[in-house]
């Protein structure tokens, strides 16, 4: 699946007054796993939703090359699921991205197969629990195939056991060829999945190297001072 480049230039966001994403600039590679860290409040999920098309910059450039992706999707840390069965839920999804009623059963099955939910297929969506949300949601966005997939800290919430096995289908995602962009604020995660750390302190982008070079020698001292904190 073919992935793209995605540069950002100048890049600035405002509400109410205040700037939340502050001029910018970034290039995050094709085929990669960049994850967003930094305190709350940085600007992590702003920027997600800036580069998603959910927000509209105040200033600068989104710029996709070579082109836009014709599919993306972003998951939620709280995602939303539909009055309507498991399997309804991604059918819906599927429709939505334009696939022919002939083919979005077979589709959505094969999705909730892989994320582990094949069995609750004709259950009311809104009975599952937080961990099956979140499975549901990206059984959702991988049905559609996607070459870029958003995800907004989508274990905060989880226990343990959940929280692994929303890695391990973010692994799965991304072997396939999906491009992931996602916000954690869990450094063992982190260092798990991330190709490339993107760090974001204030709405300002204070470091972009890769993950292995970010831990073991962070070079902002924005990023120094958050791993010395999180460590116990």
């Amino acid at each position: 699946m073919a992935s793209s480049l995605l540069e950002l230039s100048a890049l600035s966001y405002e509400c109410n007054g205040h700037r939340l994403i502050n001029a910018v600039n970034a290039r995050l590679e094709s085929g990669t796993r960049t994850l967003l860290l930094g305190p709350n409040g940085a600007g992590k999920s702003v920027l997600m939703r800036l580069c998603h098309g959910l927000l509209q910059p105040s200033a600068g450039d989104i710029r996709w090359h070579p082109n836009p992706p014709a599919r993306q999707a972003m998951v939620f840390q709280r995602p939303v699921v539909l009055r309507r069965s498991v399997l309804a839920n991604v059918t819906f999804a599927l429709r939505l991205a334009g696939v022919s009623a002939k083919a979005r059963r077979d589709l959505a099955q094969e999705a909730l197969h892989r994320v582990g939910l094949a069995l609750l297929a004709d259950r009311h969506a809104p009975t599952l629990s937080g961990g099956e949300r979140q499975q549901l949601a990206l059984a959702r966005a991988w049905a559609i195939t996607p070459q870029v997939l958003f995800l907004d800290e989508p274990t905060a919430n989880l226990d343990p056991g959940s929280a692994a096995t929303v890695e391990g289908i973010i692994h799965a995602i991304h072997a396939a060829g999906t491009q992931i962009i996602m916000s954690t604020h869990n450094l063992g995660q982190a260092r798990r999945l991330a190709d490339q750390i993107l760090f974001i302190d204030r709405g300002s982008i204070t470091e972009h190297t890769p993950a292995n070079e970010f831990f073991a020698a962070p070079r902002s001292h924005q990023a120094r001072e958050f791993l010395s904190a999180e460590r116990p």
